[in-house]
């Protein structure tokens, strides 16, 4: 590591500690030649994720538009934008966990449906709507109606105290 004040590379680390919810590793350094304290990070490199478009079109992921469809599909619901975060970056975990450096909107559209499926149904059917590009009024009535379906197929838990 290079000394910010006289360009030298010889020093020492006087800390290390963990930081952003160990996604990096904070450093305290000291140079050698002059002294002087600096501090540096280090992150984990990230695969540079390539998004395929539905017309085959070739563009870098965005992590702000991820977090944008969830917010839109989240909105004046009750749930925190901490739990949002989690959320985006759960998917994009899953993602990079392919090692494929390309990655279908198709599948970046199915993981967000699966997590948003798990989150709230308001904001899953309001996502389903765009990402499947419902025409009709018959096609939210039958995503509600399968949702519907879906949540009744869980078991429920027995009453605790009989009536």
């Amino acid at each position: 590591m290079r000394c910010p004040k006289c360009a030298s590379i010889e020093d020492k680390v006087i800390d290390s500690r963990l930081s952003k919810e160990g996604g990096s590793i904070r450093r305290r350094r000291e140079c050698l030649r002059c002294e002087t304290r600096f501090t540096t990070y280090e992150e984990i490199e990230r695969l540079e994720l390539r998004v395929v478009k539905r017309d085959e079109r070739h563009e870098p992921f965005d992590r702000h538009k991820l977090q944008t469809s969830f917010l839109k599909a989240c909105e004046k619901r009750p749930i925190s934008i901490d739990h949002i975060e989690r959320c985006v970056e759960e998917v994009i975990q899953d993602l990079e966990a392919r090692q494929k450096q390309e990655v279908s909107t198709k599948a970046i559209g199915a993981k967000v449906m699966e997590k948003l499926h798990t989150l709230d149904p308001v904001a899953y059917v309001r996502y389903a709507s765009v990402y499947r590009q419902f025409q009709e009024i018959g096609d939210f009535i039958e995503e509600i109606q399968s949702l519907k379906r879906k949540i009744t197929k869980i078991p429920t838990q027995p009453e605790l105290f009989g009536t």
